[in-house]
């Protein structure tokens, strides 16, 4: 039998393996519940604050049959948080979020800190991947990124950030690639501590909102700066794209990830029509999974399946109040099935 962590390399390296992996890699894509929280009686705001904790609560999903992975962080202000952003550390129920902004346009951008690795929540990530590496129990681990688009739009109020990449396209250039290379000094951070995978999760850089000109100008060419340099090291990634595809297919199809991933509005089916050589990961319902039943969390596991999904996933970050025995569903589901799924 294939370990999780063998099943997911099979699956990169497009190889045969008895059935898709399912996971949830972390960062936007929180795969930690408050049911789950209080099971294992590790609680937030300090899991986010907290190495040690945050190993054991992202061991947790593994252990409780939730995801066959370890994933951090939990949320995706970190980044936004080191550069100067203020944040509400959330609770039980909620997430981390930005309340205060730290910069009104993008001629500022000089005035961001560069990201501080030796302390902070930055270290503790680090911290984790490395306790979670010390496990080494054949379970892959995967480090996250916030992607440059929302980390940016998250240092300054966000409807000015997406005027100025218009009107002051010089310096938002200047202020994104900024941000990108210390995204990457974070995933070779990450990389260093034991990640196998990055995860890079950009929700704000939709084709939607910046257009297909600006999403090929500023999502797809700052996502791949990243990309090739984790690829040099020997480390698969995932991509994750929020927002209707229909109009940057194109696009998309030239993001250098290893594995794209897509929100629930997306068919699976339709994604793959347009993308038939890339490997796809999802995309599972969260709304789903929060407020509806096991038996139709596993129909829409099955739809994926057959549709096309080389790893499976819910299709965001799951909903703090989603009930486990729904997430639990997933991969209870796929453990059942014996057919052998070519990648």
């Amino acid at each position: 039998m294939l370990s999780p962590k063998e099943r997911l390399n099979r699956v990169l390296n497009r190889e045969g393996v008895d059935r898709p992996p399912c996971i949830c890699p972390g960062g936007m894509m929180n795969m930690v519940t408050t049911e789950l929280i209080e099971e294992v009686e590790i609680t937030f705001p300090q899991a986010h604050m907290n190495a040690e904790m945050m190993a054991d609560l992202a061991t947790a999903v593994y252990e409780k049959g939730c995801f066959e992975n370890y994933g951090v962080p939990f949320c995706m202000t970190i980044e936004a948080e080191d550069f100067g952003a203020k944040v509400d550390m959330g609770t039980n129920i909620y997430e981390p979020h930005v309340v205060e902004y730290m910069m009104s346009s993008v001629k500022e951008w000089k005035k961001v800190s560069k990201i501080n690795f030796q302390q902070g929540r930055a270290k503790v990530v680090l911290d984790a991947i490395k306790l979670l590496k010390s496990k080494d129990r054949g379970v892959p681990i995967i480090g996250n990124l916030t992607g440059p688009i929302s980390v940016a739009s998250s240092i300054m109020e966000p409807v000015v950030f997406y005027k100025e990449l218009r009107k002051k396209n010089d310096e938002a250039h200047e202020f994104i690639d900024f941000v990108t290379d210390q995204l990457i000094l974070f995933a070779k951070k990450q990389i260093e501590a034991g990640a196998d995978i990055i995860g890079i999760s950009d929700p704000s850089g939709t084709g939607e909102i910046l257009g297909p000109k600006l999403f090929q100008e500023f999502a797809v060419k700052y996502i791949n700066k990243i990309v090739e340099v984790v690829q040099k090291e020997n480390i698969g990634t995932i991509v994750h794209i929020c927002g209707r595809m229909k109009n940057v297919y194109g696009e998309v199809n030239e993001i250098k990830s290893d594995v794209l991933s897509f929100d629930s509005i997306v068919s699976m089916k339709e994604a793959k029509e347009n993308l038939p050589e890339r490997l796809l990961m999802g995309n599972v319902s969260t709304y789903t999974i929060e407020f509806g039943e096991p038996r139709k969390v596993t129909e829409l596991t099955q739809k994926c399946v057959k549709d096309g999904a080389n790893i499976l996933s819910p299709a965001c970050g799951l909903g703090m109040k989603s009930p486990l025995k729904n997430v639990r569903s997933m991969l209870a589901s796929l453990k059942k099935g014996d057919a052998i799924i070519d990648a």
